[in-house]
């Protein structure tokens, strides 16, 4: 039987052996610490601390504005300097608080204090999970006590840990499962607490065999888990791709949810970060970040604290060693392109990385040749060319009835298109106007 998978996606370079075998380092910040109100999807937090305010480790200092929505939490003791607009790698101005690290880190009563699990409620579990800020940390950032809420916990028979790690450079997710992976047990323990007739699977790409091998032989005992090897491809850690390939075929599109095919799915670090808040009383104040590519001196995966400047992340990796072209927050495929690097860790924030050279620049772009390669590779079985053609004359009606909104803006199609187009750009624009549309006629 071969590996799972799904059909479509591409092989770009990995990059990862920049970083690879680099051990998680903890850094501290220096300077001042930004945390942005709107670090998820969903409503925006609403700070809840004001200029002049002594705050602590683990102190809420802006509450979930909704439903759909997650507090932050402070990741360092000091005073808040101010809340006002600060540059974040989207390239918004998002409102933020400001705080100034006394560097005596401080914490709340009750900081890390151990807990045992098994003794909570389901409510209970999930008020923590909410409490201690948790959204996904693969990317999306939706608040996870709301993934943990469905509409009915026996209909979910699946609890997948998104361990696949495909975006090429990226290993902090391989270094977690290398490095903590009792802990990752540990929160897939909790959260098959809160569904009792789930399996849980933590898949994982088979390009991190000794990743495989260690988890599998932690889980043997374990009746309701198992380690599902996967092909190396890319995307194979999207949701929809790894509910197909871990499921044998379940499949999921733009308006339904994970749940709706019986799956929960949660990236490696966000289950991490439900162990430390439900056993450890540790809400998320940290991150782990690659820092890498060909431009970084020293490439590295460390564990920093939110609101820390990326500033600070590459002096840690010992710089530039020559002046890059390209910086990326995130990886080369599904990262945001970066002019400045004054801006702050997020909850979404995954990695930094830098090239010399920019390869998009170096190849002008040249008009479609009709060669269908970005249909073949297309993971949403799509076609990128003549959602293009919608795209460039702004036909919002024509890209809905194509299925532009099924794009999953994975970047296969610009990677594989030999006229070097810039169809996943067009297509996250179209959505976004799409999306706006609907919006104003609700």
């Amino acid at each position: 039987m071969g590996l799972s998978t799904f059909i479509g996606g591409v092989h770009p370079y990995e990059g990862k052996e920049l970083s690879a075998d680099k051990p998680i380092q903890v850094i501290q910040p220096k300077g001042e610490l930004v945390f942005p109100v709107s670090q998820h999807i969903g409503a925006p937090a609403k700070p809840v601390v004001a200029k002049g305010d002594a705050v602590l480790v683990g102190q809420k200092i802006a509450e979930a504005g909704g439903f759909v929505s997650s507090p932050v939490i402070c990741s360092v003791s000091g005073t808040v300097k101010g809340i006002e607009p600060r540059l974040t790698a989207g390239g918004a101005m998002v409102s933020s608080i400001i705080v100034e690290n006394d560097g005596e880190y401080r914490t709340v009563p009750g900081f890390g204090e151990k807990r045992d699990h098994t003794a909570l409620s389901k409510q209970e579990i999930r008020d923590i999970v909410r409490e201690a800020g948790i959204v996904g940390l693969g990317g999306a950032g939706f608040p996870t006590s709301v993934k943990l809420t469905p509409k009915d916990d026996d209909a979910i028979d699946y609890v997948i840990v998104n361990g696949a790690e495909c975006e090429p450079y990226l290993t902090s997710d391989y270094r977690v499962m290398m490095e903590q992976p009792e802990r990752l047990i540990g929160g897939l323990k909790v959260m098959l607490q809160l569904f009792d007739k789930a399996k849980g699977v933590i898949a994982v790409e088979e390009n991190k065999p000794e990743a495989i091998k260690k988890l599998s032989e932690l889980v043997k005992d374990e009746p309701r888990i198992t380690v599902c090897p996967l092909k190396t491809k890319y995307p194979q850690g999207g949701e929809r791709f790894l509910i197909y390939a871990v499921t044998g075929g379940r499949q999921i599109n733009s308006s339904m949810l994970p749940a709706d095919a019986g799956c929960i799915v949660d990236n490696v670090d966000t289950v991490v970060s439900i162990y430390n808040a439900v056993c450890e009383s540790t809400p998320l104040i940290r991150r782990i970040i690659t820092v890498t590519g060909d431009a970084v001196k020293e490439p590295q995966n460390f564990e920093v604290r939110l609101g820390t400047s990326y500033e600070e992340l590459l002096e840690a990796a010992g710089g530039f060693k020559e002046e890059p072209e390209k910086m990326l927050s995130g990886g080369p495929m599904m990262g945001q392109a970066l002019f400045s690097l004054h801006i702050p860790v997020m909850k979404t924030s995954s990695a930094l990385t830098c090239f010399v050279k920019d390869p998009v620049a170096a190849s002008p772009e040249t008009a479609c040749i009709r060669c269908g390669r970005c249909v073949e590779v297309c993971p949403g079985h799509v076609v990128p060319q003549m959602m293009m053609a919608a795209a460039e004359r702004h036909d919002l009606a024509l890209f809905e009835k194509l299925n532009g909104m099924e794009c999953c803006e994975c970047g296969c199609c610009t990677y594989i298109c030999p006229a070097h187009r810039p169809l996943t750009q067009a297509f996250k624009e179209m959505r976004k106007a799409v999306m706006a549309e609907r919006k104003k006629k609700a």
